[in-house]
């Protein structure tokens, strides 16, 4: 893996992820009518105080299918879900909104904040500052942002309007040119992806590369690949503050139980 040294339009399945979004994007309206309605919604519990903890964060995620692994669970409810998900110890919770390929809503968002108080992070292809006032308005703490979709200087100004709109960015990355990208924009919170959304492959060395130089003042994140407690030993060994368990959770029989098996794994100094 190798750092790019500019930015190109994603392909694959990203880039068709994020033309579906623009397309969403076209019809929601008057993006001061959106910044309204966030400024009348109670702001969430933070997202970033949620992983200030002695032990590795688990974000569980509300996910019923996805392009690489087909359908999941389509039938979840994404309130019942995301209840046993924090009764179980769950420091955040992570609720798919895409709807096209995901099969996600942001009334599944909605019903979440309604049913814990956990922060939540509204996970989705952002590509317009009106979606961190939409995310903001349906309840959520904290808005992905997918670096490589977004190149670098999208990715500042999605960070502005995600601080305007008062929820807090998680940047998602895969390479040195990300990372650095997203620390120019003001990260506190970086997710390190194994998953390449181009190609939908899992490339093994992302992790362990990427983990280790994020900033101590950042909390570091490990997505994708992270499905029972060694894999949870192996990245805190990295340094991770965090995982966000998708795809292993949403099609646990007993929600709870599989919340359970994650959490309390100490986290390591390596960063410190």
């Amino acid at each position: 893996m190798q750092a790019r040294t500019q930015w190109t339009a994603p392909g694959g399945a990203l880039g068709r992820l994020v033309d579906r979004a623009r397309e969403r994007v076209a019809v929601l309206g008057d993006e001061k009518t959106w910044a309204r309605r966030a400024a009348n919604t109670p702001s969430g519990p933070s997202f970033a105080g949620a992983l200030d903890s002695d032990t590795v964060s688990v974000i569980a995620e509300v996910k019923r299918r996805s392009p690489s692994k087909g359908q999941l669970n389509v039938s979840m409810d994404a309130n019942e879900r995301a209840r046993r998900y924090a009764e179980a110890g769950a420091a955040a919770l992570s609720i798919l909104t895409e709807p096209s390929e995901f099969g996600g809503s942001l009334q599944d968002l909605e019903t979440a904040r309604q049913s814990t108080s956990c922060p939540l992070l509204r996970k989705d292809f952002h590509v317009h500052p009106v979606q961190m006032f939409e995310a903001r308005a349906y309840g959520a703490s904290a808005a992905l942002l997918i670096v490589r979709a977004l190149g670098p200087d999208d990715t500042r100004i999605m960070a502005d309007a995600a601080k305007e709109a008062g929820v807090e960015a998680l940047f998602e990355i895969r390479d040195d040119a990300e990372l650095s990208w997203a620390l120019d924009a003001g990260a506190r919170i970086i997710g390190v992806n194994r998953r390449n959304l181009e190609t939908l492959e899992m490339e093994d060395g992302v992790i362990e590369q990427l983990v280790p130089l994020i900033p101590s003042f950042v909390h570091a994140i490990a997505e994708s690949g992270v499905s029972t407690r060694p894999d949870v030993e192996r990245v805190a060994a990295l340094g991770a503050d965090a995982v966000l368990v998708g795809s292993a959770l949403s099609v646990a029989p007993d929600p709870g139980q599989a919340v359970s098996d994650l959490i309390g794994v100490p986290r390591s100094a390596v960063r410190d």
